[in-house]
């Protein structure tokens, strides 16, 4: 078991910071609709994610963009995991990995709503707290791959059954992040600094996907949010000769 001394090696941390965050200022919606040749930002909700990637270019260009998002959040952690699991801190039986997974994380999603490519205005980062949560757990226990796979879908069953995405979407980010709050509290029955960071940052991150959503909790609460849709709107269009019909 290696041993990882923070009065020396901060560095790593720092660099894990910065190539997390500018992994997360990629934002693959804006980069799949100029593919159609247009810009995310300017139609439908002007929000670079999933929900307005599928009402504007089909379910299966959403369900793209959330895949390719959900990965993004994950896969720096996942890597950190590999790296650092047989390393403890200096004087302590805490992992590394079990710090440095919600680190990686946590820029990415602050890459990810706060892009340094887009002007600090980007997504709203559920996809990439769904997908860090959903690989952090996977890295405790390969089933739980499969069972945060099935989480995710019945997201999707939700939101088309209810029709409140924001809503439905912020309730299974707080559920994933208590899922692997709950693991790391068994593992650690005994409180120490690295600990309380790491469940610090599981907090941070689904605090700021929740805040990013105020405009539309209000909405919600206020009765004015409008219903989600999966599928692109279908736009009316009048020939002329359905009006020569209509005279």
């Amino acid at each position: 078991m290696k041993v990882f001394d923070f009065s020396t090696d901060w560095w790593q941390f720092v660099l894990m910071a910065v190539v997390s965050y500018l992994i997360g200022c990629f934002n693959f919606a804006v980069v799949i609709a100029k593919l159609k040749h247009k810009d995310i930002r300017k139609i439908g909700s002007g929000n670079p994610g999933t929900m307005n990637m599928s009402r504007e270019f089909g379910a299966w260009v959403g369900i793209v963009t959330f895949l390719l998002d959900a990965f993004k959040g994950g896969i720096p952690a996942v890597i950190s995991f590999f790296i650092y699991r047989n390393t403890v801190f200096a004087g302590t039986g805490v992992a590394v990995s079990d710090v440095t997974r919600f680190f990686c994380g946590m820029f990415v999603i602050i890459g990810h709503v706060f892009p340094v490519t887009m002007r600090f205005k980007g997504g709203k980062g559920v996809a990439s707290t769904l997908g860090l949560m959903w690989l952090c757990v996977g890295t405790e226990n390969p089933w739980f791959l499969l069972i945060g796979a099935g989480i995710m879908l019945t997201l999707l069953v939700t939101i088309t059954l209810i029709k409140y995405g924001s809503l439905c979407s912020l309730v299974y980010v707080a559920g994933m992040a208590a899922w692997q709050v709950i693991i790391l509290l068994q593992r650690y029955p005994v409180f120490s600094g690295y600990v309380v960071w790491a469940l610090m940052m599981i907090f941070a991150v689904v605090l700021l996907v929740w805040v990013s959503h105020r405009k539309n909790l209000i909405k919600i609460f206020s009765g004015e949010e409008h219903v989600t849709s999966f599928f692109k709107k279908k736009k009316k269009k009048t020939s002329a000769l359905n009006k020569e019909e209509t005279k």
